[in-house]
């Protein structure tokens, strides 16, 4: 089951949803952000936030401090607390040259990391003495744009993909504001800005979406040239690669601890899972199935709605038969957490929200042993 709901003509560049689920933040390829209630079955617009002055290309929603990161290409990042009603923005110096391209908050919500043109990772956290947020950079090796994030359940560990094709775990620890962690299984060695991990499945694609499992033991990435990669560091890093003939995917994300979906080019969320016997991945199912019309069962008005938006006549070859009519640009966990997730949200260049129902995929998780 799903639950479509539609913002206009533009895309949606990015998305988040507050804790409760009653709350939306979206970005429609431009420099606002707005806010959304849910009031019954639909969406309803209550604010819009307009501090950044150039395209707003991330956001997060804080789920138990309810607070939102928002950054863009103005170079800038703010975050937003709810006082009064309304939505008050605190800017953050990232210290940076290029635009910023994604935000994530840490589990814990004491601290965010942003990605940027800039090559390289700014995670900033608040400092009460000055009434500020300061930002720490995480530049090696990194030599090209990153283009997305994702922390590691022990709110230390960052993993990072950009455009030289590569995924990399990185240190985020904060000596300022955390007590220092153990060894786990990425590595023991955790001074800020460490590199852990770094890895390449052998293909010429920008890396797209990042996603730590449940655990954090395994790593997931989706990159351009058509791939969903896994990295076990239960397994001493092993790495699995599964390449068909779907088109780029340009989100990820863990739905139970051996299973993930990724969403893309092709329209519909595609639901993988992980074997960590035999290092392999394999795809089980698809979100969304296509409904195909016949030609012969087309009416008189659709044929001259044909004729007069596509100069076609019923030729439906070149159609979209998913919900989603264009790219699907993220994947997000709507309710639930990573390790039993009951609900995900996409959202895509159709300007289009959808949210889907995974209670139907449960038995078929179950029955391969994989939840």
């Amino acid at each position: 089951m799903s639950d479509k709901h539609n913002f206009g003509i533009k895309p949606v560049t990015c998305h988040a949803v507050s804790g409760d689920q009653k709350g939306l933040a979206l970005s429609l390829n431009d420099h606002e952000v707005k806010i959304y209630k849910k009031s019954g079955a639909k969406w309803e617009e209550s604010e819009t936030l307009k501090e950044h002055g150039q395209r707003v290309s991330g956001i997060d929603w804080a789920p138990k401090s309810n607070r939102i990161v928002t950054c863009g290409a103005d170079r800038n990042a703010y975050v937003w607390t709810h006082q009064d009603g309304k939505w008050q923005p605190h800017l953050v110096i990232l210290r940076i040259n290029r635009a910023a391209t994604c935000a994530k908050w840490s589990p814990q919500e004491n601290k965010f990391a942003v990605g940027s043109s800039a090559r390289l990772i700014s995670v900033s956290y608040y400092e009460d003495e000055h009434n500020w947020w300061v930002s720490k950079h995480i530049k090696k090796p990194i030599r090209s744009t990153v283009t997305c994030l994702d922390w590691h359940p022990n709110n230390i560990l960052i993993a990072a993909g950009s455009t030289d094709f590569k995924a990399r775990v990185f240190s985020g620890y904060i000596k300022e504001i955390e007590s220092k962690p153990g060894p786990n299984s990425w590595g023991t060695k955790m001074t800020f800005a460490n590199l852990m991990a770094e890895f390449s499945n052998g293909g010429g694609g920008w890396v797209h979406a990042v996603s730590f499992s449940p655990s954090g033991e395994k790593m997931a990435w989706v990159g351009h040239d058509s791939s969903v990669s896994v990295a076990d560091s239960s397994q001493g890093n092993k790495l699995a690669v599964i390449k068909d003939s779907f088109l780029p995917f340009m989100g990820i994300s863990w739905i139970t601890e051996n299973s993930m979906i990724a969403a893309g080019y092709d329209c519909n969320p595609m639901v993988f899972t992980y074997n960590a016997g035999q290092s392999s991945l394999s795809l089980i199912s698809k979100l969304d199935i296509p409904q195909e019309k016949a030609a012969s069962t087309q009416s008189a008005m659709s044929r001259f709605r044909d004729l007069d938006k596509r100069a076609t006549s019923g030729d439906t070859s070149s159609r979209v038969n998913t919900q989603h009519l264009n790219t699907i640009m993220q994947v997000s966990i709507f309710e639930g957490t990573k390790e039993n997730a009951k609900k995900v949200s996409t959202t895509g260049v159709d300007g289009s929200l959808i949210v889907w129902d995974l209670g139907s995929l449960e038995k078929s998780i179950a029955a391969l042993k994989i939840a």
